[in-house]
């Protein structure tokens, strides 16, 4: 949902040509190169050009790697994506994700518009083409995001989430776009940013505070690739991830995970040139895995880290295994991956615990990500 675009717009502007987006040459053609298509490439290009006009930087973006793998999609995922061109310039692209195992009632959709070719009603187009799509498909709730940058929502007023905790500002067209357009702001996550490297004093503080209220507990963790014995276990904490975190009022049911979606995931992420780095904490009585939490790092982007889930089960909360596990991991992942300079995470703006413990490692506001629902009449 990260097009800006207006309502209106001065004349009857001719209809973009739109196409779907092939991610790799089809077998026997005469490819001029191997790898992801034209198509795929330009589509690409708009992406690296948003992020780089938004933020200033790529750490947001994923690679042309990353997002030849993702538009592969899998068996727990559909994913199409579009082109949009007039008279033969590339002015735009949506896409729509439908989810195949669960959750078979939504669909995400997404527009991205060339900024010369803003507020024409490119947008407007593109959006009901994704949303034609899922209708097709028997969607009937849909879901898009769009993150703005810290400075965009100072001293502007806010549209609040329905959840109570946040909002964004009403004058970023792209709120203003897919309000209009009959979306709801549901939920509203703060993007921090933590410089690296930590300093050892303060991991070292944080840690013995943690320890001290974790006895009972083992820390392991592993790179890329999650252990044979811990698979099925790790499995059932990404399935709790899916309905323990909050998620306002999105229509989203949980995720069912088994070793096999796992491996699946690792896979694809190896496809990618996606590293990752897990900590993880056992309860020392039972062998439970009770807690982990993830960071991705790029080649491509080898400044920086992006953090991923982090999670402890209900029953073992309060006994400061968050701060523990994240606390290990970012030891991790400095001394895999030196060149790394500053770590990104989102948090949803109720999750005040786990804020809290991001705003102790270090990490300050960077922006806000809007989560937008519709439902389908």
């Amino acid at each position: 949902m990260a097009d800006p675009e207006s309502d209106t717009f001065p004349g009857a502007p001719a209809a973009p040509v739109i196409s779907a987006v092939k991610v790799m040459p089809e077998p026997g053609t005469n490819a001029t190169s191997a790898g992801p298509t034209a198509d795929l490439r330009e589509c690409h290009a708009l992406r690296v050009g948003h992020e780089l006009a938004l933020w200033g930087n790529l750490d947001r973006c994923p690679t042309l790697q990353e997002t030849a793998e993702f538009w592969r999609g899998s068996e727990y995922e559909e994913r199409q994506l579009f082109l949009a061109r007039l008279n033969g310039e590339t002015v735009g692209m949506c896409s729509v994700e439908l989810p195949l195992r669960e959750n078979t009632h939504t669909a995400g959709v997404d527009v991205l518009i060339a900024p010369a070719h803003r507020r024409r009603g490119v947008g407007r187009t593109l959006l009901l083409h994704a949303e034609s799509i899922a209708r097709t498909r028997g969607r009937t709730s849909l879901y898009g995001y769009h993150e703005v940058p810290l400075a965009a929502a100072d001293g502007n007023p806010l549209l609040p989430a329905k959840s109570g905790a946040g909002g964004l500002p009403v004058t970023e067209p792209a709120v203003a776009f897919a309000a209009a357009s009959g979306y709801e702001l549901e939920q509203v996550e703060r993007s921090s940013r933590l410089d690296l490297p930590v300093a050892p004093e303060l991991l070292d503080r944080l840690e013995a505070d943690a320890a001290a209220r974790a006895g009972g507990y083992s820390i392991t963790g592993w790179d890329d690739t999650c252990p044979e014995d811990l698979v099925q276990a790790y499995a059932l904490l990404k399935a709790r991830m899916s309905t323990d975190v909050p998620i306002a009022g999105m229509d989203w049911e949980g995720e069912d995970w088994d070793a096999a979606r796992v491996r699946e995931e690792e896979q694809t992420m190896a496809r990618g040139g996606v590293h990752s780095a897990v900590t993880a904490a056992l309860h020392s009585a039972t062998g439970e895995l009770v807690a982990y939490t993830v960071l991705n790092w790029r080649p491509g982007v080898p400044a920086s880290i992006a953090q991923q889930d982090t999670l402890v089960t209900a029953k073992h909360r309060g006994r400061r295994l968050g701060m523990l596990i994240k606390v290990a991991n970012l030891r991790r992942a400095q001394g895999r991956w030196p060149a790394a300079r500053s770590v990104l995470t989102w948090n949803a703006s109720e999750n005040q615990h786990m804020l809290a413990i991001n705003i102790a490692l270090g990490f300050r506001p960077a922006g806000y990500e809007g989560e937008w629902q519709k439902r389908l009449g």
